[in-house]
């Protein structure tokens, strides 16, 4: 009897072990920007502490650099419909999706760190409805550092941009961009080191910690600093995915969500000087003494965009707006 019991207890914890073995979750998570970038770095962050706050019971595997084949204009959908559990997307191409995802790259809205997160938290209930009515949660979000000018001169003029072909991220520069009299094109971050590699652009609108992961210094000599937005990179995941998990999993799932969104804000503390560093020591020049009346006709050309977002997105566009004023003040 003895031996049978013993028989019997090896093999239930044979087969609990087999159980709790095939319960591990797997998932991937599909970024389009390089690994050094620092939205691939707060998604490595998110996921060592989900690895650690689950017990190793949820594997997430990054792909960046659109390993996957997925740009972030994908990403809702593919999320959405399960093709992927996850993505860090940026969020600027969705504006044809919902015009709140337009509201962080508003120019010159929010042109501090801590004006860009008061933006964030009147915004964050939006972005979670949106997303939750497309079968997604939303996990956390992190900023781009500024956006500034790459390009083969200054350009740090109404006349030094005039007729320059220049990549944007979204529709907001577009519109900015065509009011400044330059030649705007839209891009994904996957097609613009091929654009300028055939010379179908002169320039590029994005960070310099974009432009740093994807060197381009190889293409460009001069980076103008002109703050014009820090605009978000949301994580999100797919609602099945999260409605299959354990409470205690859930729960993993919130703390890493948190971790890894401080990670990515503290992130920007010094990320822009780091980031100089590095263009200087490939022989990149820092325009970051721009003349006050070029900004100021910036945000000129910017009003036709803050006002045709405005009007896209309603009556609710003054309530979130009040909320940022509200949540800057304090």
């Amino acid at each position: 009897m003895n031996k049978l019991l013993a028989t019997t207890a090896f093999a239930l914890g044979i087969a609990f072990a087999v159980q709790g073995a095939s319960a591990q979750v797997a998932w991937d998570l599909a970024n389009e920007y390089p690994p050094n970038s620092v939205h691939a770095q707060s998604s490595d962050a998110f996921i060592k502490a989900l690895d650690e706050a689950s017990g190793g019971e949820i594997v997430v595997t990054a792909h960046h650099g659109a390993a996957l084949g997925y740009k972030s204009v994908d990403h809702f959908d593919a999320v959405g419909d399960g093709a992927i559990q996850l993505a860090s997307s940026f969020i600027g191409p969705w504006s044809g999706i919902d015009p709140i995802f337009l509201v962080s790259s508003l120019p010159f809205l929010a042109p501090t760190v801590d004006d860009n997160r008061a933006l964030y938290e009147a915004s964050k209930p939006y972005y979670e409805r949106v997303l939750a009515d497309a079968n997604q949660i939303f996990l956390f979000a992190t900023p781009w550092p500024p956006s500034g000018l790459w390009g083969n001169k200054p350009m740090d003029s109404m006349d030094s941009i005039r007729n320059v072909r220049i990549r944007t991220y979204d529709a907001n520069g577009t519109v900015t961009l065509r009011q400044a009299r330059a030649a705007p094109i839209q891009l994904s971050w996957a097609d613009t080191v091929p654009q300028l590699t055939t010379g179908g652009i002169d320039g590029v609108l994005t960070s310099a910690d974009g432009g740093v992961a994807a060197q381009l210094w190889e293409h460009q000599s001069h980076f103008t600093e002109v703050n014009y937005a820090m605009p978000l990179q949301i994580v999100h995941l797919n609602k099945d995915e999260y409605e299959a998990l354990s409470d205690e999993q859930k729960a993993a799932i919130a703390e890493a969500a948190s971790v890894a969104e401080n990670f990515g804000w503290d992130l920007l503390a010094n990320r822009v000087q780091e980031n100089y560093a590095q263009m200087r020591e490939h022989g990149m020049t820092i325009v970051d003494e721009v003349p006050e009346d070029y900004l100021a006709a910036l945000a000129e050309a910017a009003v036709p965009a803050i006002a045709d977002w405005k009007s896209k997105f309603g009556e609710e566009a003054d309530v979130l707006l009040k909320a940022y004023e509200a949540a800057r003040s304090q």
